[in-house]
Formats: C-alpha cells, sequence, structure tokens
C-alpha cells in the first residue's frame, strides 16, 4: 500500500465539543496564540513542514484530504505519496513551479494553543514578501536543507528575523531522511549557523533535526534519530513562552486611528493599545502638541470599561476638549514618547525601481502619514560577512543604513530600545511611492538626530497674513512646468508683467538663473534635480510666507516633486496656494524650436540626462491650467492664465 492509502482518512474533532460545546469554545478563547514564519532558503521545505503541521494537528477536513490527494498525484513532487506543501501553495503558478511566491498565512490549533503561521518565500527576488510575513511574528523557524547547509537566503533571512526584533528561533535541520539521519552532519549545520548567529547578535537559537515530508520530530519523536533527545517542533512551538505581558509593562501609547463623533454630546478617540494599560482617571498627554488631560470613560462594542491593556481596541473619551485627530498618540503623561523630524534608520528596499536619494515618499509609521525623504545611505550591508558597503543607493532587497528627515514632526519610539520586545508601532515603518501608492521599503527607527533635537522653529510676531494684507493680495505660487523650449521661461515673464500692471508683488524664479547661484553645485542627474526641485520648493514656500506672488518656470520632469512642493505649502493648511501650470508642447515642436541648442547637443551625445531624449518627462496628470503654445502665442497664454487665477484679490 502506498503513504495516501495508509492515511487516517478521519479527523475526529475534539471530544469536548459533543460533550459540552459552550466549555470548548470558552476554553478555545482562553488559549494563547503564537504568530510564527516559515523561512529560509529555496526549497528547503517550508510549505511541506507547514502541511505537514496541518495534517497532524488535525485541521484538514476530509474533502481537503480527498482534494489533496488528487492533486498530489496530479501535480505534486513527491511520487505516489501525499504531498503537504499543495496545502500552502495555493497560486498557480507555485504549483506549477513548485516554489513558493506570496505570503501564505495558515491557522490552526492545539489542545494547548492557537497558531498563526506564515509560509514565506525563499527566492531572494521575493524577500519582501518574507519582510511582510515576519513583521507580526512571535518566532521563525529558520529551516535549512540538510544536503546543502547554510546558504545565504538562510543568512538573510536569519538577520531580517534578528532585526524586526524576532528573538525566538529555531533552526530546523530539515530533510534529514535524506542523509540517512547523519548526527555528524546535523552537528556541523548547526556550528556553522552558530558561528553565523554570533556575528550578527542573536544570543540563542533552538535547533532541531527534522523531516518534514516523514513527519520525523515534527508531532512526533523520531525513532530514526535516537541521538535527539531535544523537544519536537510541536512541543516547542506549543510551550515557547510568549511575551504576551510585555506591551502590557510598557507605558501607555495607543496612535489614534479614528475621531468617533456619533452625535454632539459623545466625542472619544479610537484606536488599538500598542502598550500599557489605561484607566478612567489616568493622566494622559496628547502628541506630538503635548496637551494633557485625563481619561474620563473606556467605551468598546461590549460596553465601558474599567481598564484597557495592550491589544485591545478601545475608544477614549477625555475631560478636557483637546487637539486630537487621527495621527495623534494618546500616551501616559509622565512618559511620552519622542518626537522629531530626522532621524536615523535601517531601511530594506522591497522595489523592483532603486531608491532615489532625496525624493519625497510617504512615510507611515502608526496612524501618522508624512511625507519624507532619504539622504545617501550611510552603508549597504552584505548579509554574508556583515560587512558595511559604500552605496549611493539601494536596490531591490538591499539593506542600509541611512538618514531620513520628515516634513513634520512625528511622534515615534527607537525601535529597539528593548529587544525582547520591540517597538513595533512607533518604531517601524514603511516608504510609499507618491504616484504609484506602492510600498518600496521597511524600515526601522534607530533614534532621532542630534541636530534635530537642537533646532526649534522660532516664532515671529508678524507672520504671513500681516505680510499678505500689507501687500493687499492672496500669496500663490504658480509653478510652470513643461519641456525645454516649450515657452515657460517666455510666458512666466509675460504673466508677471501683465500682474506688475495690477500692482501685485511678485517674483519669478527661472531655473537658469536659479542654477546660476543657489543651485551652482548641482549636476543634471536624477538625485541633483530632485535637490534642485526641492530648494526652489522651499524658497518659493518662503517668498510665499512674505505675501508674495511667486512664478516659478523649471523643467521639473518628474511628478513626485511637483507634489513635494504641493505638499510643501498644503502642509500647514495652505490649500489652493500651489497652482501647477503645464506647457503642453509636444516633443517635436520643442525640439524644432531648440532656442538653446540643447536638443542638438543631447542628440549628438554631447549633455547627458537631458529631459526628453535620455531622460523622462512626467506630464501632470491633474494640472489647474494648461496652455498649448503650439495653439497658442505667449502673450495669449499670459493673458489666459491671468484670468483663470484671478481674482488675486
Amino acid at each position: 500500500m502506498n503513504g495516501i492509502a495508509t492515511l487516517d482518512r478521519v479527523y475526529r474533532a475534539d471530544a469536548l465539543i459533543a460533550d459540552d460545546v459552550d466549555a470548548y469554545l470558552d476554553r478555545h478563547r482562553r488559549k494563547t496564540m503564537l504568530r510564527f514564519i516559515t523561512c529560509g532558503s529555496v526549497d528547503d521545505g517550508k510549505s511541506t513542514l507547514i502541511g505537514r503541521l496541518l495534517y497532524d494537528s488535525r485541521m484538514i477536513f476530509e474533502d481537503q484530504l480527498e482534494t489533496l490527494e488528487a492533486d498530489s498525484r496530479r501535480v505534486g513532487t513527491q511520487g505516489g505519496e501525499i504531498d503537504f506543501a499543495l496545502l500552502v501553495d495555493g497560486l498557480a503558478a507555485e504549483r506549477e513551479q513548485g516554489i513558493t511566491i506570496d505570503v501564505a498565512y495558515r491557522f490552526f490549533s492545539t489542545q494547548r494553543r492557537k497558531f498563526i503561521v506564515a509560509d514565506t518565500p525563499g527566492h531572494e527576488q521575493y524577500t519582501r514578501n518574507m519582510i511582510t510575513g515576519a513583521s507580526t511574528a512571535d518566532l521563525a523557524v529558520i529551516l535549512v536543507d540538510a544536503r546543502k547547509g547554510v546558504l545565504t537566503q538562510t543568512r538573510r533571512h536569519s538577520y531580517l528575523a534578528h532585526l524586526i526584533g524576532i528573538e525566538r528561533l529555531v533552526l530546523a535541520v530539515n530533510k534529514m531522511d535524506l542523509i540517512g539521519y547523519d548526527q555528524a552532519r546535523y552537528d556541523a549545520i548547526v556550528a556553522d549557523y552558530a558561528a553565523f548567529a554570533a556575528g550578527i547578535g542573536i544570543a540563542a537559537f533552538t535547533p532541531m533535526p527534522i523531516s518534514g515530508f516523514r513527519g520525523d520530530n515534527v508531532s512526533h519523536r523520531s525513532d530514526n534519530m535516537p541521538w535527539y533527545d531535544g523537544l519536537t517542533l510541536m512541543e516547542h512551538l506549543e510551550t515557547v513562552e510568549v511575551g504576551v505581558d510585555a506591551d502590557q509593562a510598557k507605558p501607555l501609547r495607543m496612535p489614534v486611528q479614528w475621531v468617533n463623533r456619533p452625535d454632539l454630546d459623545f466625542r472619544g478617540f479610537s484606536g488599538l493599545i500598542a502598550s500599557g494599560t489605561v484607566k478612567p482617571g489616568d493622566a494622559i498627554r496628547v502628541l506630538p502638541g503635548g496637551r494633557t488631560s485625563t481619561v474620563s470613560r473606556i467605551t468598546t462594542l461590549g460596553g465601558d470599561l474599567d481598564e484597557a491593556v495592550a491589544g485591545q481596541s478601545v475608544t477614549l473619551s477625555l475631560a478636557d476638549e483637546i487637539d486630537c485627530s487621527r495621527g495623534s498618540v494618546i500616551a501616559a503623561a509622565d512618559a511620552p514618547p519622542q518626537t522629531a523630524d530626522q532621524f536615523e534608520a535601517t531601511i530594506v528596499w522591497m522595489d523592483d525601481e532603486p531608491l532615489i536619494v532625496g525624493r519625497s515618499y510617504w512615510l507611515k509609521l502608526a496612524t501618522q502619514t508624512v511625507s519624507a525623504s532619504v539622504r545617501e545611505p550611510k552603508y549597504q550591508l552584505n548579509v554574508n560577512t556583515m560587512e558595511h558597503l559604500a552605496a549611493r543607493t539601494l536596490e531591490l532587497n538591499a539593506i542600509g543604513v541611512a538618514e531620513l528627515q520628515t516634513d513634520r514632526p512625528i511622534v515615534f519610539e527607537p525601535y529597539a530600545q528593548d529587544r525582547t520586545s520591540p517597538n513595533r508601532e512607533l518604531g517601524g515603518f514603511i516608504l510609499i511611492d507618491r504616484i504609484t501608492n506602492a510600498t518600496v521599503a521597511a524600515g526601522m527607527l534607530h533614534f532621532s538626530l542630534r541636530r534635530a533635537q537642537n533646532v526649534h522653529w522660532q516664532p515671529t510676531s508678524i507672520g504671513r497674513a500681516d505680510h499678505a494684507g500689507l501687500k493687499n493680495q492672496t500669496p500663490r505660487v504658480l509653478w510652470f512646468t513643461g519641456l525645454s523650449g516649450a515657452g515657460k521661461s517666455t510666458i512666466a515673464n509675460e504673466v508677471e508683467k501683465r500682474l506688475n500692471l495690477m500692482n501685485r508683488h511678485t517674483f519669478l524664479l527661472d531655473g537658469d538663473n536659479v542654477r546660476h547661484g543657489l543651485n551652482r553645485d548641482l549636476g543634471f542627474t536624477e538625485a541633483d534635480r530632485i535637490e534642485n526641485i526641492r530648494r526652489v520648493g522651499e524658497v518659493a514656500k518662503l517668498m510665499a510666507d512674505a505675501g508674495l506672488i511667486v512664478l516659478t518656470a523649471f523643467i521639473s520632469p518628474f511628478r513626485a516633486e511637483r507634489e513635494m512642493v504641493r505638499a510643501m505649502l498644503q502642509a500647514d493648511g495652505r490649500g489652493g496656494e500651489f497652482i501647477e501650470i503645464f506647457v503642453d508642447t509636444s516633443l517635436a515642436v520643442a525640439e524644432a524650436r531648440d532656442v538653446k541648442g540643447l536638443y542638438r547637443k543631447a542628440r549628438a551625445g554631447e549633455l547627458a540626462n537631458f529631459t526628453g531624449i535620455d531622460s523622462p518627462y512626467e506630464p501632470p496628470e491633474r494640472p489647474e491650467i494648461v496652455v498649448n503654445t503650439s495653439d497658442m502665442t505667449p502673450a495669449e497664454a499670459a493673458e489666459f492664465i491671468v484670468r483663470q487665477i484671478m481674482p488675486l484679490k
């Protein structure tokens, strides 16, 4: 009989269900939860191991087993025997190639504990998916193929697991059946891994020899390895201590997700308590503002609570009417977290397109979303040698350390402030591309930069409203963008002349003129172009603060940087001040004009990184104003723009 024919095809539910359903459900609710991941290199047997755990824990229904048997015969990789990996690898591409691509989450339960396991891909190109699965895990099972030993992805996944604060590591030397259950080979692999682990700061790990396919030391002790006297993997998972109370021992932290205002008589702040405990009467501080109050009421869907702890979603009502909104953090009054806008961080790059230094990305940390830019990395890490390598950017799956800056202070805590319980909520972040909304990186904040702590905004008596009132106008930034030769500078000059005749106070920032002074140190690489626009945006913002109508004429080829400048002006609630004017001229028309001879030089290879030739131009998607100089003269375009932006007061 083959292996499938001899399988026990009947799975009985816990006998307690038949006797007392309520008692069974109550006991199930009281079980602790362990979240863990399986990771390691390609073909180390991660999916097979999870399938075996599901099978051994009796979490497969009879119809699922029948389907599994059929799939094993049709697309399985184990000959006539059951292929447990098919329980987890659900994508067609995964089954066809015999690999794991996406993170697969599975739930199972034993008499002692509930589990959520994430099966993560082994291929290097899917390392970003491993980070996703590990972000909420309490334990990591690092698999090693006993035939191959410790490989690059073994080291990479181990380092990443350690980096994000997973301190409970199991080294599962798998496929022992394929090496004849050789103890010497097993000992050599454990020794090799131990040397690597010590080098990256892993204090301890639990090694065990297993066979996911045969079931040796997975749920049952193996007669094939009498020399191993440790726990089985399932016994270890059921008994390993989970720091359930660690977050409760920390000071109160609750990122506000939503202001709950169902009627005029109730105002509360809803969110998940990340750490600490809270009771009515407790003194709290709301950050980043710093205002203090006391908790008057703790509300949940099931009614009011006398106390709430880490891990609970609640609504807190405060005794005082203070400014608190989504993105704020309610914290213990006497132990608040930090606020800053400049940091050092470890960044794991997860996008096919490399990091663009200086580009503005969305940074999301807890419920806070801000604009952030990354400086040139201090170094990139070689996961094989732990060597610090020089790097100008970060590419897919690269791990580096860099400084970043946000457009306003955020509430944070160092990620690894407590290695036994990392500050994932207020220390871990993701970076999001502002245009595509794709998550491009995950990161861990180390600390705020000292210069950020020493630099504060100095309030002044005369503000922007006073400057604008004195000039009797509403400040604006008229941002002209388009290809070289489109007519931006000519039209901007015509617009300024008309505004001058209307007694408006203006200033024109022209791309060429600015590069003679403020930006003379910048070239035309992508990074320099981004920094060019960032500086001009900051200057334009200051001029708008002075009450001026600012006109800028820059190619500004990238949407992300134009949106960065828009965000600068909207940061303080100045909606509508930024007006994007697209001078829409085709490349053929602009090149035919070639007023400065730049297109000719670019075509001849004498001018590198020229927009439209060997560097892209990204047209605006929703500009406030569009003018086409193929159909309009500069004077007509200027007149049209002035009519559109009036009244300026």
